[in-house]
């Protein structure tokens, strides 16, 4: 059972430390809906979010993520629902009032202005003192590690860089929500995959409470501490990346989560410690070593994710669990290579197999004919 904001444990202390508790929510999205005239944005979400964490709206361009988070910044009226920050209720509270901060794909720095002050640009708006003004700027710039370049102008830092001192820009304010658009679009994959950790060591320094909005999966399992997987302004499923991954609750999230083998069959035997299922695509039953909620003959799919794939000359041993067909392309990407098999009624399956060795004659290659093979803890049975 995975635990959620509202259920952590208490640290060791004492003898009831085993005992969960209540957090109280940070963050309270309420039956949230979002209507453009006749057109659906956002459709009756309900969200906790727990102080200092990390959270994660993932979804495809027009799903309704960035129209959730422009409601929490107060950018656009929610058409029915509440949202509760902090304990306050935001409907009558204006944007530039709110305890928010945002920070968009843009990073939207003054050119004219160095680090030091494009930083320090939203404390002088607020008209706080200048000693304090200096004390927090050369703070942040430090956490940021942009110290060194308080001096320099815009154009003269690198997309990392210059995402550094908008993330500055924003922090030095110490809101107590931060809400990131899409934050590493402009970088390239390298240095996106670098800043996604750096970020998120600064966002744990400060303690600050952050939602994001991507449509980059590796980004949001990367950053995040839960996601909230999002189809047609609704959420479909949430839960810690790992849960998201390893056990989606439907079709729609294994196949928007990386890559997914999907077995189309109906369930033959279902007992208390285990499930046969039937799939026409594959000579053999599927076997799965638990019980399942469902009926016989009941319609499902059976999700198993290519790393979980063995792929062999040789055919298996085993009864349950495996299937042939003609390698029709390798992809190889140094660690491991991704074998794309056509099997013997035409679909396509997707294994990935690390390369332990630099050195392996054995390697399947293009139009050999291979056996793979699957444990039973690797299947995953989807109803819906």
């Amino acid at each position: 059972m995975t635990t959620t904001p509202e259920q952590k444990k208490e640290p060791s202390i004492g003898a009831d430390a085993s005992k969960p508790f209540v957090l109280k929510p940070f963050v309270e999205i309420i039956n949230i809906s979002k209507n453009f005239d006749n057109f659906v944005a956002v459709s009756g979400i309900n969200l906790q979010i727990a102080e200092g964490e990390i959270f994660a709206l993932l979804g495809s361009s027009g799903c309704g993520k960035s129209t959730l988070l422009r409601m929490l910044a107060g950018l656009e009226t929610p058409t029915t629902g509440e949202i509760i920050i902090d304990g306050q209720d935001m409907a009558s509270i204006p944007p530039f009032k709110r305890p928010i901060n945002m920070m968009f794909q843009s990073y939207a720095l003054f050119p004219h202005m160095t680090v030091e002050k494009n930083v320090a640009f939203g404390l002088k708006q607020d008209r706080v003192p200048k000693k304090q003004i200096k004390e927090r700027v050369m703070e942040i710039l430090k956490l940021v590690e942009m110290e060194a370049y308080a001096k320099r102008k815009s154009h003269q830092l690198s997309g990392g860089q210059m995402q550094r001192v908008a993330l500055a820009r924003i922090l030095v304010k110490r809101p107590k929500l931060l809400l990131l658009d899409e934050p590493m679009a402009a970088l390239d994959k390298k240095l996106r995959a670098q800043m996604q950790i750096e970020l998120v060591d600064i966002l744990e320094d400060v303690g600050v409470t952050c939602i994001m909005v991507t449509h980059d999966q590796e980004e949001a399992m990367t950053m995040a501490s839960r996601i909230a997987v999002m189809d047609k302004g609704s959420i479909i499923q949430t839960g810690p990346p790992s849960v998201v991954y390893e056990f989606p609750n439907s079709r729609f999230t294994a196949e928007f989560i990386g890559s997914v083998n999907l077995f189309h069959g109906k369930i033959v035997e279902d007992a208390a410690d285990h499930a046969i299922i039937r799939c026409e695509e594959i000579e053999n039953d599927v076997y799965i070593d638990h019980g399942v909620t469902g009926t016989a003959d009941m319609l499902v799919s059976v999700a198993i994710r290519p790393e979980k794939m063995i792929v062999t000359h040789d055919k298996p041993d085993e009864k349950y669990n495996w299937t042939q067909g003609i390698v029709e392309d390798i992809v190889y990407l140094g660690s491991f290579s991704t074998y794309y098999v056509k099997l013997t009624n035409g679909k396509r399956a997707i294994a990935t197999q690390a390369n332990l060795n630099r050195t392996i004659h054995e390697r399947p290659t293009w139009e050999q004919k291979v056996y793979l093979s699957w444990l039973p803890v690797s299947g995953v049975m989807l109803t819906k």
